[in-house]
Formats: structure tokens, C-alpha cells, sequence
């Protein structure tokens, strides 16, 4: 048995979410079919992380096993072929047997993209959150930095989340204004449930005046979800990229500057 990596980049907003689901549609289940369909015999996946309904990747990463031998060209264009026009693989990899696309993770980036205009977006509303209120990006960016570091998050996990324990080292949490939309640039060694549409709800609170720029401080400290702020919506969230150790030699993570696009941005 071979292990093969792919990356992955899809459309979320028609599925119920990553993961395979026995009366709803998920990504994880037309990946498998497309898969097994080139690889001749039923193929399994597991991914770097489940994403949510709605939520979209440029980014995904996952790993199978198989006895099938085929050429780059066939995981890559083969697989594509099977394919919805919304999910598409855009790289292949050899990482080597000791590979797992989500234990071997050392860090995960996402970024949320909202859209901050009186009147709500048409083309690209399953693309982005989307509030009418002008966001202040000074106060949020001041609000976010307290937050880096090793803390424990169970202000921002989701009622329903399973993970053991709520600590997880936050390495990036930077907020500008690029292309017509706010941007929300997070990267952790790990992610809780919900986390990063928490804290991006949480923000928004501070970006409207709602809240000042030393509150998200105070709710981190206080480790109780109810003090919070809401969970922004599905569509805005994407994920960008997964950080490997080199060995892996799986292609690199998305660059600094990095941006999830939308329609009509730039």
C-alpha cells in the first residue's frame, strides 16, 4: 500500500461540510468517490480538518492508502475529472507511509473575509460574512494582540466542542483591509470548534464600538463562552493552508500575503 497526500481547494457553500454524512452532502464523500473511481477499488480519506457547512478551503489537505499504481497525472487530472465543478485537487504528493494529513499538521491558517458595506452582497454572499456596520480595523487589530501566544480559549470554543482540553497556541491574528473586505488572518497549532468564527464575532463587537479595544483580553481571562461575542456566519471562513515539517516534502503553506478572493475583489 502506497500513502498518497492531496491538496484540496473547494466551494463549501452546497455542502453540509466535510465530513461524510449518511443524508446530506459532503465534500468528503465526492472526494472518495472520485478517488476510487481512478484507483479501482473503495478508498477512504482523512483530512487535515473538518470544516463546517458552508465553509470553504484553498488549502485542504488529506491522505489515503492504496495498492493502485498510478502516475501523478492520474490523481491529479483522473480524480479532477470525477469531480464537481466546486471541489478540485491541486496537488499530489509521496509523504511516505508515516504521514497523517491532521496528526503530522504543525500549524493551520485560515482566514475570514467580511464585507463591511451598508447594503448586503449579492454575488458574494456564500463567500463572505457580512456586516452593515463600518468596521473599525485600528481597535480590532489592538484587540487581537493579547491574544497571541499559549492560552487556554474556552471563551471561544463551541458548546458542542469535543476536544480534551481548550489550550492551543495562537500564532497569527492580524486584521486589515484588503480588496473591498476585512480580513482575518489566524494561524494556530490547532483550532477548537468554532474557534476562529468566535473570536472573528468577538471582534466584530470591538470593530463597531461596541466594545473597547482591551475587552477580548478580559474574555479570554475569563474562560466562559457567554462572554463572548456571537459566531460569525459560515460563509466567510476559509481554509488557507496547513504547515508540514519539510521532511513530508509536501508543497509549501500560502505565503504571508496570502488572500482568499472573492467575486468582484481584488
Amino acid at each position: 500500500m502506497t500513502r498518497i497526500a492531496l491538496g484540496i481547494e473547494y466551494d463549501g457553500a452546497e455542502y453540509s461540510g466535510w465530513q461524510r454524512q449518511a443524508h446530506a452532502r459532503s465534500v468528503q464523500a465526492a472526494l472518495e468517490g472520485a478517488i476510487s473511481a481512478v484507483a479501482c477499488h473503495p478508498v477512504e480519506v482523512a483530512a487535515a480538518g473538518r470544516t463546517d457547512a458552508g465553509v470553504h478551503a484553498l488549502g485542504q489537505v488529506v491522505h489515503f492508502d492504496t495498492a493502485a499504481k498510478r502516475p501523478d497525472r492520474a490523481w491529479l487530472r483522473g480524480v479532477n475529472s470525477h469531480l464537481p465543478a466546486d471541489i478540485g485537487v491541486r496537488w499530489v504528493a509521496h509523504p511516505g507511509a508515516g504521514f497523517d494529513a491532521r496528526r503530522s499538521g504543525l500549524a493551520r491558517r485560515y482566514q475570514y473575509l467580511l464585507q463591511d458595506t451598508p447594503l448586503r452582497p449579492v454575488l458574494a454572499r456564500q463567500r463572505v460574512g457580512w456586516t452593515w456596520q463600518s468596521m473599525d480595523v485600528a481597535a480590532m487589530a489592538a484587540a487581537a494582540a493579547p491574544l497571541i501566544g499559549e492560552h487556554d480559549f474556552s471563551s471561544f470554543r463551541a458548546a458542542g466542542c469535543q476536544a480534551p482540553h481548550a489550550v492551543r497556541r495562537l500564532l497569527r491574528l492580524d486584521v486589515y483591509r484588503q480588496g473591498g473586505v476585512v480580513v482575518f488572518d489566524v494561524e494556530a497549532n490547532a483550532f477548537l470548534h468554532h474557534m476562529v468564527r468566535n473570536l472573528v464575532g468577538s471582534l466584530m463587537q470591538v470593530g463597531s464600538g461596541e466594545r473597547s479595544s482591551d475587552w477580548l483580553a478580559e474574555v479570554l481571562a475569563a474562560r466562559d463562552r457567554r462572554r463572548a461575542g456571537v459566531t460569525a456566519p459560515a460563509a466567510g471562513l476559509y481554509l488557507l493552508g496547513v504547515r508540514y515539517p519539510p521532511g513530508f516534502g509536501l508543497p509549501d503553506r500560502p505565503p504571508a500575503g496570502a488572500f482568499a478572493c472573492v467575486p468582484g475583489q481584488g
